[in-house]
């Protein structure tokens, strides 16, 4: 009989992302196993293309946290062969479950290695992004083939944690003369009007770069990024997004830099521009140009 797995996400999206290659490992282990994911309604599209998957439950928060109850009722009635909650809201001890796992700090360790640590997966597997085949072929239709695209992440959750509009340009148009010549820009964004109105003044600034802000699910959203050379990010899920499909990642980040080794974008050739002083000013066109080069080496090298 087919082992039934409850699997709990974190509520970001980016966080979200940061389990999916324990998860994805956990599976692969069990082939034919049927797994139940409850994840927040931002992040559940993300897991929609994930093997196994048998049922996806979008929990929406509630202030009186009732959205835990109602997911309760929902999976209670099933005995699980293995339950696990990388939210930490207890869920696996109020079922049935032959196996319980559920997050807990694990200071010194990057997010993706304690969900690892946790399950017992060693070595840590990477975070992974889950398409199908119309996601890919939307995103073929969208950026085509020939001169590389650099994908422009410009946005993120608030303000202070996005760099100014003109530098993203400015490092566009340097890698386009340089590292990736003839290069074309794909700026990226998430649905909302606060979100295209973040990503309106790179629009301004790059009016021939392919607009998809809020034009896309987050399995095209993945398939598209999966197509770019380069993805350079403020901190947000996008970031991660890229980095597990895989592609050289640049994220940039000033705020709370002692905090960002756990949440450092994962991926075969990703990292980091960081800067002290919460402020995204504080980093030049020049740093991540250096930052770009870096990654794009780094994959370049094949080395993890």
């Amino acid at each position: 009989m087919s082992e039934k797995i409850l699997f709990v996400a974190p509520r970001m999206i980016g966080d979200a992302v940061m389990a999916s290659g324990a998860l994805d490992r956990l599976v692969a282990a069990r082939p034919g196993a049927r797994v139940t994911v409850a994840a927040s309604p931002e992040a559940a599209a993300l897991f929609t293309h994930m093997p196994g998957l048998h049922r996806l439950i979008a929990v929406r928060k509630r202030q009186d946290h009732a959205h835990w109850l109602k997911l309760w009722a929902e999976v209670v009635r099933t005995r699980w062969d293995l339950a696990v909650d990388l939210k930490g809201s207890g869920l696996p001890y109020a079922v049935l479950a032959r196996q319980r796992f559920m997050r807990r700090p694990m200071p010194g360790l990057r997010l993706f290695e304690q969900h690892a640590a946790l399950l017992g997966l060693d070595p840590a597997p990477l975070p992974v992004v889950w398409t199908g085949a119309a996601e890919r072929a939307r995103a073929a239709a969208l950026l085509g083939d020939g001169a590389p695209v650099v994908a422009l992440c410009p946005t993120a959750s608030w303000t202070p944690k996005m760099w100014p509009a003109e530098r993203f340009a400015a490092l566009f148009r340097r890698l386009a003369s340089g590292a990736l010549p003839g290069a074309r820009a794909a700026v990226f964004g998430g649905p909302g009007a606060r979100e295209r109105e973040g990503a309106a003044p790179l629009l301004r600034a790059l009016p021939d770069a392919v607009d998809l802000v809020g034009a896309l699910s987050l399995p095209e959203v993945s398939a598209c990024l999966a197509r770019c050379a380069l993805a350079v990010s403020n901190d947000s899920g996008l970031m991660h997004i890229a980095a597990a499909a895989g592609i050289p990642t640049l994220g940039l980040r000033a705020h709370f830099p002692d905090q960002a080794a756990r949440v450092e974008p994962a991926g075969r050739a990703a990292g980091w521009v960081l800067r002290a002083g919460d402020d995204m000013a504080a980093i030049a066109v020049e740093d991540a140009e250096e930052g770009s080069r870096r990654v794009l080496e780094l994959a370049a090298s094949g080395l993890q």
